[in-house]
């Protein structure tokens, strides 16, 4: 198993989440929230309002997103849904625990993990401009909806 940090479409609530619990791809195990320990610019960028991570550790915020244990089919399945190695680069981050699923886990002891995460080394230099979330959310307040694979031209 692997563990994954979401931040962006596939969090419980937002466009993809679906393809984290319909089992097609793999099996994926939430949890649990946290925040990245070191800050990072999150934007949405580009004409389908995608929300990238920036990797550029030390600036924007610390990133709420959730925690989820990924079986190998599903860790294959999210690095070809999020274009890895081009789009998105799969690299590890740290992941301060804010709530524990399962308080009785094993895991539930740990207070920092280390997870992987989708984020971009490859985007316009501009998008450094735009402005930073702390928390993504597709029907959040800044009129950028999230626009899915299936509805794009």
């Amino acid at each position: 198993m692997a563990r994954v940090f979401v931040y962006g479409t596939l969090k419980k609530g937002q466009p993809n989440y679906s393809h984290m619990i319909s089992g097609a791809h793999g099996t994926s195990q939430f949890q649990g929230r946290g925040l990245t320990v070191e800050k990072y610019p999150l934007v949405i960028a580009g004409k389908y309002n995608i929300p990238f991570l920036l990797n550029k550790p030390g600036k924007g915020h610390r990133i709420a997103g959730e925690i989820y244990d990924v079986d190998d089919q599903m860790l294959q399945f999210l690095d070809e849904f999020e274009g890895c190695p081009n789009m998105y680069q799969r690299t590890p981050v740290s992941v301060e625990v804010l709530e524990w699923e399962n308080k009785n886990s094993t895991s539930a002891v740990e207070n920092i993990l280390e997870c992987h995460v989708y984020s971009t080394i490859t985007y316009q230099p501009e998008w450094m401009h735009l402005p930073y979330y702390d928390n993504y959310d597709s029907f959040g307040t800044h009129n950028l909806s999230y626009v899915l694979r299936e509805s794009r031209e």
